[in-house]
């Protein structure tokens, strides 16, 4: 189920956890899957906006809110189909969804990944050097 498909209660949800971090002086991420956008924000002010690729149709980027529980500089990713060796700047939050640089592909602003959010590699390096863990990461509509 995603936020468009979910009960009202936790699309608010989303929302009263967006105004919170607003309030606050947090480091957190924003992850906007219907704009493909990454915005990165210290409490209400957006300190960086980038383009990025979300998980495609039969394989989309779940909604919701979490943090960032373990950081990578460098790590393989595989799958059913794929094995991606030295995948850069890597930082999940959830199992095996996260925020990673992509080599592989230039296709920045369209839904081409696995679930993962992919990052031009300059732009990865940035967000690694930035977040923590423990940094939130909202994804949604």
């Amino acid at each position: 189920m995603n936020e468009l498909d979910a009960p009202p209660r936790v699309a608010q949800w989303i929302e009263n956890e967006i105004y919170a971090l607003r309030q606050s002086q947090r480091r957190w991420i924003e992850i906007n899957l219907t704009g493909q956008r990454l915005i990165a924000w210290e409490g209400d002010q957006p300190v960086y906006a980038i383009f990025v690729s979300t998980g495609g149709y039969s394989t989309p980027t779940p909604t919701g809110v979490y943090e960032i529980y373990v950081k990578y500089p460098e790590a393989p990713m595989s799958g059913p189909g794929y094995h991606i060796p030295d995948v850069p700047y890597v930082m999940y939050y959830d199992g095996n969804y996260g925020i990673h640089g992509a080599y592989w592909h230039n296709n920045f602003g369209t839904p081409v990944s696995r679930g993962c959010t992919n990052v031009a590699l300059d732009h990865a390096a940035w967000l690694y050097s930035w977040a923590s863990v423990g940094t939130p990461v909202v994804v949604r509509y």
